[in-house]
This record gives structure tokens, sequence and C-alpha cells, in this order.
């Protein structure tokens, strides 16, 4: 059932993503039926999701069993799984990404976690993988550490288009912009066709309320109760502010200038699955009803916002003076916005390190028993 949510948001302009892939789910079709039946026009995937994929599907039996009697060694084993659906799920999203130049149909790849502070590292695995995929629709993703974002410079004037994760601050996307921007430059000094590049800047949002929501709790006054659920809609709603401001003018306007047709970096709104049951389970996908931003989910999430979510219309913390003013008092409370924001930087790296480690730990017993019986 439906209630015309998805279609109304894909109608006021945003790109509705699914941040889920398996083999099975694109074996059976189901990816198919999600760009066919409920308007999904991307993909977005993590270690976590290829985790959860690896522990809960068969369908990556027999290709497991070829790269260990072909004696591959776990890292590249993995590495072949993950380009192997992100590669398919891009044959999938082509015919969007086509119809659209390039505006839509992208699928996001993340780069090994554990080399989020190391920029050389990061640069020459991403453009390994985006080799090894060989499709012109993939993102490589790469998360807003320091390193990070030098890795994105670098990747960006290679013609590499950059998905840049884990941004919990506007300081953060700032620097993000920046540099996609830098990368562009380099790019357009070495002869590049920067209408092929693309990035997005990826916003974690559920994640934001909830650390936010357990410091209020802990202040326990009618002033921290009213700011409760407020904070990652408000700064939402600031970074479209701010996405507007950067591309007015200055160097970005020199480029757009020079290369038509080259494209802005959206903002890809993430982590959308609701947390906290006192909060609606569509609220980080209703209240973001904002055109040429991509809003990525889980299929749960997905089906609800198309069951039963509504697109208000003034969205939550939509009002940039209000969403300011909510940033002020929550400072004037005495909690850190930048400071939680840097530790959900990195604990959402760390995050993503154990599950690499346990995918690699799962891979390797499943490469050994194969091993195991062929001997």
């Amino acid at each position: 059932m439906t209630n015309g949510a998805l279609k109304e948001l894909s109608g006021r302009g945003v790109s509705l993503y699914l941040d889920d892939i398996s083999r099975s789910r694109l074996d059976s079709g189901d990816l198919r039926r999600l760009i066919d039946d409920r308007h999904v026009v991307g993909v977005t995937t993590n270690p976590s999701i290829f985790k959860k994929a690896l522990d809960d599907g068969e369908g990556y039996d027999s290709t497991v069993g070829m790269l260990a009697r072909s004696d591959f060694s776990t890292a590249d084993a993995l590495r072949v799984l993950t380009c192997m659906d992100v590669r398919d799920a891009a044959d999938l999203l082509a015919p969007i990404h086509r119809a659209t130049s390039g505006h839509d149909g992208w699928v996001s790849l993340e780069v090994n976690p554990f080399y989020a502070d190391d920029t050389d590292a990061t640069v020459a695995e991403a453009s390994l993988l985006h080799w090894m995929v060989g499709r012109q629709n993939v993102m490589m993703k790469v998360p807003a550490t320091d390193a990070g974002l030098l890795a994105v410079t670098e990747l960006v004037s290679r013609g590499i288009p950059v998905n840049v994760t884990v941004i919990f601050s506007l300081d953060r996307y700032r620097q993000a912009a920046e540099a996609y921007v830098a990368g562009l430059e380099r790019a357009q000094e070495q002869g590049r066709d920067l209408t092929a590049i693309r990035s997005v800047a990826s916003f974690y949002l559920a994640r934001l309320d909830d650390a936010v929501d357990q410091e209020l709790d802990s202040v326990d006054t009618p002033e921290a109760a009213a700011l409760r659920g407020r904070i990652a809609l408000s700064h939402a709603h600031l970074a479209q502010d701010a996405h507007s401001e950067l591309h007015t003018g200055g160097r970005w306007e020199a480029i757009a200038r020079d290369h038509p047709g080259v494209g802005a970096q959206r903002l890809l709104w993430a982590s959308t699955s609701t947390k906290d049951d006192q909060y609606s389970d569509t609220r980080y996908v209703t209240n973001l009803a904002l055109p040429g931003s991509i809003n990525t989910m889980p299929e749960e999430t997905l089906l609800a916002v198309d069951d039963h979510g509504a697109v208000p219309g003034e969205p939550l913390g939509a009002d940039v003076s209000d969403a300011r003013a909510a940033l002020r008092d929550l400072d004037a409370l005495g909690i850190s916005f930048e400071e939680t924001a840097s530790r959900l930087e990195r604990e959402a790296v760390t995050g993503f390190e154990s599950a690499w480690r346990e995918i690699q730990k799962v891979l390797r017993s499943r490469m050994e028993s194969v091993r195991e019986r062929n001997e």
C-alpha cells in the first residue's frame, strides 16, 4: 500500500536512495522492484551493511568458494565481493544515471575504514576500487576526517566521484565543500571533463539527535526538554542554507562559468532510521523535502514513508532563525555541539572498523572451510 509520500518527495526534487545492498537483493530482483515501484534512484552502502549481507545470505557461497580455491587473500576477496555487488547495482541504475545526466543513478562504495587517518592509503584504495568496479556511476565513500578531506581533493582531481561521509557538523560540511572545489580546480588544471565528476556530502541525523538527546536528558530542565529532537533537523536546514551560500559567487561561480553542467556537491541525509520511539519513524525523511538533496534510508524506513509518511508544509527545523537559536540554546545549557559532533565522527569510523574486522573474520572462516574440504 502506498500513500504517495515517496512520489511527492520525488516530485519536489528529493532523490530517494536505498541504504542497503546484498547479493540476494540483487539476484531476487528486489532492488529492481524498488527502483520501478518506490522511486529509488540510487544506493548507498557501508561496512555494516556488507557485514549484515554476508551474515544473512547464502548468495555469496559460490563466489567465496571460487575465491578460496583461487587462493585469494581475505582482503582481496572482500574487495571482489563488494565490488561485484556495487557493480551490479550500478548497472541497474545506469539508465537513471544516463537519463538524468549524472544527477542520480549513483551507488556508493566505502573505502576501508582503517585508512580514515591515512590520506595516501585512502587515495590508493579508492582508486583501486573505482578501477575494479569499472562503472561511471559509482562514488567512493571517504570519511570527513582531516586525512580523508585531503584524500577527497586528490580523488576529485583524478576524476573520481566522491561521497564525503560521516559529517555531523557545519564546519565539517564547509571543509567537505572546500575539498571538492579544490579538487575540481586541480582537475581543471589537468584538462579533465569536470561534468563527469560528482560529489555528495553525507550528514548523519538520527545518530546526532540520539547523542544530543542523551546529554539533554542529563541536564533535566524544561529548557533542555524543549530541545529534544530539534538539533539534527535544525542542523540539516542550516546545512541547506550554507549550501546555497557556498554555491553563490567566488570560486564556485568561476568553475561553473568555465564548465557549464558541472555538478555542485549535493547534500545527502543519512542515518535516517529513527532511534527514539518517541519520534515518528519517518521524521528524517518527510521533514527534509529539500529540492536537490538526497535522502538515503533502509528499506524499513522507505516503506514506512510510503505507508504513512506525511510531508508537512513547514518542516520541523526549516526556519533558519529558529534553527540557529536552537544551537545557541544548546550551548547555553553547557552542551558543546562541536565536541559532540567530533566524538560522533570518531565513533562512526570506529564502528565501521569493527564491522570491517568482523566481515574479514567471517570471510576468512568461510574461505578456510572451502580449502579444508578441498584438501
